[in-house]
């Protein structure tokens, strides 16, 4: 099977290296199970879309975060606990209590199916904010070619080391520029996604955008300012 990246909805993906199929971070609540993101300019209930019929068949998960637009309850309660399920190390402890047999906490690298999984560093915002935000990872899935997926994170300095380190063919980014009432953006705008395109050659889809009420720039938005990036609806495989 060829490199193929399916966005499914939000941040929630299915990556497809080789033979291996990899479920990144699950949310599979139906519209308006959830709250508000608190502190933000709008108080729609989220998930503010509803997910696509999608197959979402997987050999093994993967979570960047818990935060609940990438893990929510409703995808604790559907995986199977022994699903492979790999992590930041911050995280392994509460995916055993919620029942997960198999949690594979990566540190700096773990293997899976012929697949190098890489952990790589993320800031979720700026200054205070994102020490508030807790700890972050992207993850670099390296087989005979390799998918940067680089989580909630703003355009910062390693996130160029880590295209340098890796040349990935395919970058997924997560936009949206979430923001609060008050501070600077938590994850990727306009012209952090225009940093990425200008530091590497590799084909760009930019994902968490329309359905989280925090995040504000929509689709539409980025496809007006930033060329040379796949901006995927909801559902939609990106061949790259």
């Amino acid at each position: 099977m060829p490199l193929r990246v399916q966005l499914v909805r939000n941040a929630t993906l299915l990556v497809n290296v080789g033979d291996v199929t990899f479920l990144v971070d699950p949310m599979f609540s139906p519209p308006g199970e959830n709250p508000p993101v608190p502190n933000t300019p709008n108080d729609r209930r989220n998930p503010l879309v509803p997910m696509p019929d999608v197959d979402v068949s997987h050999d093994a998960v993967v979570v960047t975060h818990r935060h609940q637009d990438h893990w929510d309850e409703a995808a604790a309660a559907e995986l199977d606990a022994d699903v492979p399920l790999f992590c930041q190390p911050a995280d392994a402890d509460a995916f055993a209590a919620e029942g997960f047999t198999d949690v594979r906490p990566v540190d700096e690298a773990a293997a899976f199916a012929g697949v190098e999984i890489h952990r790589t560093p993320g800031r979720h915002g700026h200054g205070q904010l994102a020490a508030e935000m807790g700890p972050v990872s992207g993850f670099v899935f390296d087989g005979e070619e390799s998918v940067y997926v680089a989580g909630d994170t703003i355009w910062y300095d390693p996130v160029a080391e880590t295209l340098d380190r890796f040349d990935p063919e395919v970058v997924v980014l997560n936009g949206g520029e979430a923001r609060f009432v008050e501070g600077d953006p938590i994850t990727m705008g306009v012209e952090d996604v225009a940093a990425v395109r200008e530091a590497t050659d590799a084909a760009i889809a930019v994902v968490h955008m329309d359905a989280i009420n925090h995040c504000l720039l929509s689709r539409e938005e980025l496809r007006s300012a930033a060329d040379g990036v796949h901006v995927p609806e909801d559902g939609e495989r990106v061949g790259l």
